[in-house]
C-alpha cells in the first residue's frame, strides 16, 4: 500500500524555521517526483515546491529564497526546509507523489498519491 506521511509541523514565530518531512512507504521515492502543497483556511490548495526524479527542483514564487526541498532516497524521505517564515505561510502542508518523468511542477493534477497533511502555524 502506497503511503505518504508528513511530520514536522507546528507553531513557530515569524522569522523562524521548520523542517517538514514526508516519509514514503510501499514504494520507492527514487522513481517519483515529489511535491509539497499547502492549503490555508478559506483558500485553495497551492503548490509550493517539487523535486523531480532526476533531482531538479522547482519553487513557487512565494517559496523562492526561503524554502528548500530535498530528498534522502536512502531514507525514502523528502524534506521541506522552511526559513524566514511569515504569518501568511500558515497552512496545512501536504506532500504528494507522481510518476511524472522530466522537469516537475507543483501542479496538483499531476500528483496521484497524497499524504494527510501537517499543520504549520506562524504566529507571535
Amino acid at each position: 500500500q502506497l503511503q505518504l506521511v508528513e511530520s514536522g509541523g507546528g507553531l513557530v514565530q515569524p522569522g523562524g524555521s521548520l523542517r517538514l518531512s514526508c516519509a514514503a512507504s510501499g514504494f520507492t521515492l527514487d522513481y517519483y517526483a515529489i511535491a509539497w502543497f499547502r492549503q490555508a483556511p478559506g483558500k485553495e490548495r497551492e503548490g509550493v515546491s517539487c523535486s523531480s526524479r532526476g533531482g531538479s527542483t522547482n519553487y513557487a514564487d512565494s517559496a523562492k529564497g526561503r524554502f528548500t526541498i530535498s530528498r534522502d532516497n536512502a531514507k525514502n524521505t523528502v524534506y521541506l526546509q522552511m526559513n524566514s517564515l511569515k504569518p501568511e505561510d500558515t497552512a496545512v502542508y501536504y506532500c504528494a507523489a507522481s510518476r511524472l518523468i522530466g522537469v516537475c511542477a507543483p501542479v496538483e493534477v499531476q500528483y496521484n498519491y497524497w499524504g494527510q497533511g501537517t499543520q504549520v502555524t506562524v504566529s507571535s
